[in-house]
């Protein structure tokens, strides 16, 4: 008979190690028996609890042991909240107690999420090793470029070991091949001694199709819902209890066993829940009660695709209660004022004019109609702050996703390059940087697998190739996603920052990095103080963002010519602090504005910072 246990859905699934004994639990609601085999050790069966769960307490397993765990005399599987796979995902489970880590952090405390200024990087294309060793190498780098945070794609264990992340199917065990748990707490010890936070992308919407043993175990899919991959995750249907269990206990665990500081929600808007309460509403109110026991700061950012206000409104405002999101909107509409063709998903956005709104508005479609969409979309952004909002010219979606994965550096010069940071970090929100693009990196970022199951590797190299095979010609074709040399030329290569082109783009990120953090105009993310001047038969922006001290102006000219423009009233005391057509700026160079015009070159940018005496406007 079960036993009754009313707290069954608050204790931790998997297996945890205390006072001497391992505390093995699973949930498996539809099993009649469950057994935990040990390598080299033998079998002991499970005993059942409430809602679905099966446990026991045991001296047998140890630190080190490989177990699976045996459903109905049957099918002998790997533990579904697995810590560790070092056999790969059809492999045994590793016992690891991930509470013996010696952290050196000392008395590291997450910052304000506005300080932010993130770094997306993908260990296994960051470094030659591809591990977190390799990132922590690296760790010197960051900190001089002026990065406050870096964002790590998917770490979860997937098929082989080449992959973006998206394709985990073991939401608690961190990739062997990139160093494992341990490796993975060696990287945020290092960065919070850095002062860096670190950011980990998590998927709850969906897990790849190879070593996906989930349903094996229970309901962990539903077909009421389906989604891009498939089935949906059962977050709202029978026996949704156990699942919503299973990632609320894995975001404690990011937070609580890797010190983690914030989580990147994977594309939000395909979590099907219709419930009462949202699973991302669950969530929040466990990291806020976590934030109470542990005294630690942690964030949730969302990649949503709604323009729907509520996912980051509070719950007490009636929202989901995500600090933050992605908001591609901007992206799209800077690439097209700097020559995107307008076409696909571009088409719904116009240089210039859309781009100035996303300044003002965050949301570009906030209730207008979409012609791509064929339907009104979005609502506005009310009440929400700029530092809800992460912007960007660039990121793993929106150059993996081109067919020959080009980055800015191959699709744009030099000045358009500079140009659109300047914008990116221009904006009132959170910034984020794609790993490389700091220094012009050439190499592509393609798609990428290694699944070792042939059938599902084929499918995946037939539908990238069915996706693009609109783009193909006799020279031109869409690179093999499984062959080892697609993941191998999408390596950063280290060795352009030898190359004077090179470090002079880096050398200016460092400056705007530098300038942003130095003016409280720029980094107090107010979506108040802010005002958009348009010329748009010039193709030119002026961005104006003050406090009660000071006022910064940004010029940006997306035209392939010079425009000579009258200086805004307040800029008679103005000093320009930054040119992007001007290299002397890079280092500690200004320059004081006396002129009745302002020259700004094309493709390029302007930073003015003028004081504001009492009376005074920046409007």
């Amino acid at each position: 008979m079960a036993r009754s246990n009313a707290n069954n859905l608050d204790r931790p699934v998997g297996v945890r190690l205390r006072n001497g004994l391992s505390e093995v639990r699973v949930w498996a609601p539809l099993k009649q028996q469950v057994s935990l085999t040990i390598r080299d050790k033998g079998e002991i069966d499970l005993e059942p609890e409430d809602f679905g769960f099966w446990s026991i307490q045991t001296s047998l397993l140890e630190e080190g042991d490989r177990y699976q765990f045996v459903l109905d005399r049957k099918n002998s599987l790997p533990d579904p909240a697995s810590c560790f796979q070092p056999e790969g995902v059809h492999g045994y489970s590793e016992v690891i107690d991930l509470k013996t880590y010696p952290w050196q952090e000392g008395a590291w405390q997450n910052g304000p999420l506005e300080t932010y200024i993130i770094y997306e990087l993908h260990v296994g294309t960051f470094s030659s090793e591809g591990t977190f060793d390799g990132v922590i190498d690296r760790l010197d780098y960051l900190k001089d470029l002026g990065i406050t945070a870096i964002e790590i794609m998917p770490v979860a264990q997937f098929p082989g070991d080449r992959n973006w992340g998206y394709d985990g199917v073991f939401p608690f065990a961190v990739q062997a091949s990139y160093g494992g748990p341990l490796g993975l707490q060696r990287l945020v010890d290092a960065c919070h001694r850095y002062g860096i936070a670190v950011i980990l992308d998590v998927v709850y919407n969906h897990l790849g199709p190879e070593g996906n043993y989930l349903e094996a175990y229970g309901p962990y899919f539903t077909d009421k819902y389906h989604t891009p991959w498939g089935k949906a995750v059962n977050l709202d249907d029978a026996y949704c209890d156990g699942v919503r269990h299973f990632f609320v206990e894995n975001m404690r665990m990011w937070f609580c066993d890797y010190h983690i500081d914030a989580l990147r929600l994977d594309a939000v808007h395909a979590l099907k829940d219709f419930g009462a309460k949202h699973l991302l509403t669950a969530l929040r109110e466990a990291l806020d009660e976590l934030s109470e026991v542990t005294g630690r700061t942690y964030y949730l950012i969302g990649e949503c695709d709604l323009n729907d206000v509520r996912y980051i409104q509070s719950n007490k405002e009636g929202g989901y209660g995500l600090h933050a999101q992605w908001i591609d909107e901007f992206h799209h509409a800077l690439r097209v004022s700097v020559g995107e063709r307008r076409q696909g998903y571009y088409s719904d956005f116009k240089p210039l004019v859309h781009l100035a709104k996303a300044f003002t508005s965050a949301y570009v479609y906030d209730g207008i109609y979409s012609i791509h969409r064929k339907k009104i979309f979005g609502n506005r952004a009310i009440g929400a702050k700029g530092k809800q909002f992460v912007v960007f010219s660039q990121n793993h979606d929106q150059i993996g996703n081109r067919m020959l994965g080009e980055r800015s550096s191959t699709l744009y010069g030099f000045d358009t390059q500079l140009l659109m940071a300047t914008v990116v970090l221009a904006a009132p929100n959170i910034p984020l940087l794609f790993m490389g693009e700091e220094y012009g990196e050439t190499s592509p970022f393609l798609y990428f697998v290694s699944h070792t199951d042939q059938e599902i590797a084929q499918a995946v190299k037939k539908g990238r190739q069915d996706e693009f095979k609109d783009f193909f010609n006799d020279e031109v074709i869409a690179p093999d996603p499984t062959a080892a040399v697609t993941f191998e030329q999408s390596k950063l290569c280290w060795a352009h920052l030898n190359e004077v082109n090179h470090q002079t783009l880096l050398k200016a990120y460092r400056k705007l990095i530098a300038l942003r953090k130095m003016y409280a105009a720029w980094y107090t993310l107010d979506r108040e103080r802010l005002g958009v001047e348009l010329w748009e038969e010039k193709r030119v922006l002026l961005l104006k963002r003050w406090n009660s001290a000071e006022c910064l102006f940004f010029y940006f000219n997306f035209d392939h010519q010079q425009h000579n423009l009258i200086p805004h009233v307040t800029m008679r005391r103005a000093e320009k602090i930054f040119d992007t057509a001007d290299e002397r700026f890079f280092d500690n160079y200004t320059e004081v504005c006396e002129s009745k015009q302002i020259p700004v070159r094309s493709q390029s940018a302007l930073i003015f910072k003028s004081s504001i005496e009492d009376g005074e406007t920046c409007h």
